[in-house]
């Protein structure tokens, strides 16, 4: 069994955009991406912060915009306008949740495409869909990276994927489609989950319980991606998967920390720069 350290790739990663940016640089272009944050939630601001120190590590002008829980939805859309006419920013990011009087939909949609490097635009979905990427959700697309890091061959194997969201669930589906796995989506209605993931060579889980995938769940010699971030009784993090148990039978898995996490955080740095080149 092989740990895959998403958390050494990205670190690779990163050193290499670090030389991109200083490229990119020398001929006037310095990438930029800005926050905005809505309001004082504890793990988004973890997240922001984490998103910040990345983006000014490898050279990115980095911006958060920290803007009261009692903004209007009205004053977000004029502040997602002012960057989507900022010739100095390539990067847009608003940080969901949002709260509840805003509808995070319509904020989504007032983003310019072409800076939406969190891929969730519904342009940005349409174009993975047709298989014309763009922008694509960095979740899925640090996933990808990792695997052809590890060298897993995907063409003609199964992937089956536990969750079906949009930021993670259906955009993986959709690229391990382009590369030619066979895809079986699953998710919580699912009649007889352990048995359907038990036929993957490739084990996708992102449903958000932890330790919710056991051995049972499990092929032996399956390669075994965890993308949950819960947080057990003591506060520990810990993924949907149970690793300990798990990793005594695949031959690839992701731990958590340093397996998904630092991938998805490496992955919206390198479409910042992308959407400046």
């Amino acid at each position: 069994m092989t740990i895959m350290n998403g958390r050494e790739l990205a670190d690779k990663m990163q050193a290499e955009m670090k030389e991109e940016v200083r490229a990119l640089e020398k001929r006037g272009i310095r990438p930029g991406l800005v926050v905005l944050l809505v309001g004082q939630d504890p793990a988004s601001e973890i997240y922001v912060r984490n998103k910040e120190l990345a983006a000014e590590k490898v050279g990115i002008r980095s911006r958060v915009e920290r803007l009261p829980e009692t903004i209007s939805e009205a004053e977000l859309l004029a502040e997602i306008d002012l960057y989507n006419n900022d010739p100095a920013f390539h990067g847009i990011l608003v940080q969901l949740p949002l709260p509840k009087h805003i509808d995070s939909e319509r904020v989504l949609l007032a983003i310019d495409p072409r800076k939406d490097v969190d891929g969730f635009h519904p342009v940005n979905m349409g174009r993975l869909l047709i298989g014309d990427p763009d922008k694509i959700p960095c979740t899925p697309y640090g996933i990808m990276k990792m695997l052809a890091a590890y060298n897993v061959s995907l063409a003609g194997k199964h992937a089956v994927v536990i969750g079906r969201s949009n930021i993670v669930g259906k955009p993986m589906a959709q690229l391990l489609l382009m590369v030619d796995a066979t895809v079986t989506m699953t998710h919580s209605r699912t009649r007889d989950l352990p048995a359907v993931a038990r036929e993957a060579d490739i084990l996708v889980v992102a449903i958000g319980k932890g330790r919710f995938v056991t051995k049972e769940f499990v092929k032996p010699g399956a390669v075994v991606i965890d993308v949950g971030m819960n947080r057990d009784e003591n506060g520990k993090l810990m993924g949907d998967v149970a690793f300990d148990e798990v990793a005594e039978i695949a031959s690839l898995i992701t731990p958590v920390p340093k397996g998904v996490g630092p991938m998805t955080i490496t992955m919206l740095l390198k479409q910042t720069i992308d959407a400046a080149k």
